[in-house]
């Protein structure tokens, strides 16, 4: 049953029952504990770490799940390949790397401090609850170390910006279940902003409407992430790193034990997801070679909120004559170029480009070898194709980059990026400097030369589900020029012709038409006999 259907028979239920109606008018229905009446939480905290201290009293066993989930280690092997992945080790064609950037990448950490490889991934008390289950919209963190501020704040330091303090207490005792707010304070600003990074996630999924996503529709199902994401254990569901290409399994159902991706959308819809309609049957016999968001899913960034598709690295540290940053702006305000980080195209309202897909990604590493000649160098390469029974065409936002690389080693490059230092290329615009900070902080060799090389990074798009009428519609993809133009292995009629067939076909209906031609003269010549 629907959250908000369910509240509503249990308002119903209150008044109806005169026990219930007089008892208390204030009774909360959606939680089963007020946090507020908690000994450990009547106090002044003066730091994060004292309110996890606090949660642990009770939730004995939070923190010690937590230390053993991604979102803590930021890392992940990948089982097809031993990849060692995760936000710790990839390297993107946005911001690139976390290596020498923890002061600013790690306010996005569950926990308080990473700026380091010194930080003590052991302590409880580091974890943070509060990213996670915060209610109240005020809690956030500070670049250059993860903390909440308990007083006022001038940061960054000698900017002139204070950052107002947070009355941890009243957070603590208003922590919930997560929500779109809590898990999109990191997840719809990836990559330095609003919808940069994914394409199908961005602010606009705080409280959607259904033209925005059927399923967050924030007054029709009005899912949460973890709706779908479910985390037993801490552990969320449904990782890019290990994707579902092709889930074959039935349904879940609540009580049975399911080994499938929960996160799937055939783990609800199961297997044949037209129910009704001349057509149902036809639509269901596509689902064996197209993912369902193919068609569910016509258009990105759909919410008001434009996503990065190119972003030039090399063009970045222009200065204006006074040798200040530049910024500049299409007509909508949109930013294009920054001088910290080159030019950029944005884009809403995208059309997916599409490929076979079976859930196995290869990353390019640190260390592996890349050559700028050899053209342009996939982030991540995608397994599948139309014959090996595990994959289907998926709806992908492929980001174009250009960005730093060692011609010498080989390699891409991790640069030093954000911090208030003499290295970081946002202080001082020097390559060289940025890239030999990075790469000492990843432990690995830099040749101290620079260039940029052309990379593709592929993201499958999964969010931003249409109403069922604004589906593709089959002129969408059954026709020349269509939306499946460029994926090969597959016959789609009305894209598709053999040259042979279409001869012999021409041949035989103009056999036809001369035959009715000839049988007609013939009677048109004998009609008074």
């Amino acid at each position: 049953m629907l959250k908000s259907q369910l509240l509503a028979v249990l308002a119903a239920v209150a008044l109806a029952l005169p026990g219930l109606a007089g008892a208390s008018p204030s009774v909360k229905l959606n939680t089963t504990a007020d946090h507020s009446k908690f000994k450990e939480l009547q106090r002044e905290f003066t730091s994060g770490p004292e309110v996890t201290k606090a949660c642990l009293t009770c939730h004995t066993e939070a923190a010690m799940q937590i230390h053993r989930t991604k979102h803590w280690t930021w890392e992940v092997i990948n089982p097809a390949n031993q990849q060692r992945l995760g936000k710790k080790n990839v390297i993107n064609n946005y911001c690139t790397s976390t290596a020498s950037n923890l002061g600013a990448c790690a306010t996005c950490h569950i926990g308080y401090g990473w700026v380091n490889s010194s930080f003590d991934f052991s302590s409880q008390e580091n974890v943070d609850c509060l990213v996670c289950h915060d209610s109240t919209g005020s809690y956030k963190k500070m670049p250059g170390g993860g903390q909440p501020p308990v007083k006022d704040t001038e940061n960054p330091p000698g900017s002139g910006k204070i950052v107002k303090a947070i009355d941890l207490t009243k957070v603590a005792q208003k922590v919930g279940k997560t929500s779109r707010d809590t898990c999109g304070a990191c997840h719809f600003f990836g990559g330095g902003g609003d919808g940069v990074k994914h394409g199908d996630m961005d602010s606009s999924l705080a409280a959607p409407d259904k033209e925005v996503d059927v399923h967050m529709d924030a007054t029709g199902l009005d899912f949460t992430c973890a709706t779908c994401h479910k985390a037993p254990g801490h552990e969320v569901v449904g990782s890019r790193y290990a994707a579902t290409g092709k889930d074959t399994g039935d349904a879940h159902m609540r009580g049975k034990q399911n080994k499938s991706n929960p996160a799937t959308c055939q783990s609800c819809h199961g297997q044949t997801p037209h129910k009704a309609g001349s057509l149902a049957s036809k639509l269901n016999h596509h689902t064996d070679k197209l993912a369902c968001q193919t068609c569910h899913i016509p258009e990105f960034a759909r919410g008001g909120v434009p996503t990065k598709m190119q972003w030039d690295w090399s063009t970045a540290g222009k200065l204006s004559p006074e040798g200040k940053p530049i910024l500049k702006r299409d007509d909508k305000g949109h930013v294009i170029y920054d001088s910290r980080k080159g030019d950029f195209v944005v884009a809403e309202n995208v059309k997916p480009e599409y490929a076979w897909f079976n859930g196995e990604v290869t990353y390019t590493l640190l260390g592996d070898t890349v050559d700028k000649a050899n053209g342009i160098t996939l982030i991540n390469a995608l397994g599948g194709s139309a014959s090996d029974g595990r994959s289907l065409i998926w709806p992908m936002k492929v980001m174009r980059g250009s960005q730093p690389y060692d011609p010498e080693n080989k390699s891409l490059v991790k640069p030093h990026l954000a911090g208030n230092d003499d290295t970081a290329y946002w202080k001082n615009f020097n390559w060289e400097k940025a890239i030999e900070t990075g790469m000492k902080a990843a432990n690995a060799p830099f040749s101290g030369k620079v260039d940029f090389v052309q990379t593709e990074m592929y993201w499958p798009i999964t969010h931003m589900v249409a109403p069922k009428e604004k589906a593709l519609g089959c002129e969408s993809c059954h026709a020349k020029g269509g939306r499946l133009d460029q994926v090969k292995g597959i016959y789609i009629p009305g894209r598709d012709g053999n040259p042979l067939v279409n001869t012999l076909g021409w041949l035989a209906a103009g056999g036809v038409l001369c035959g009715v031609s000839l049988h007609g003269l013939i009677r048109f010549l004998r009609r008074k006999q």
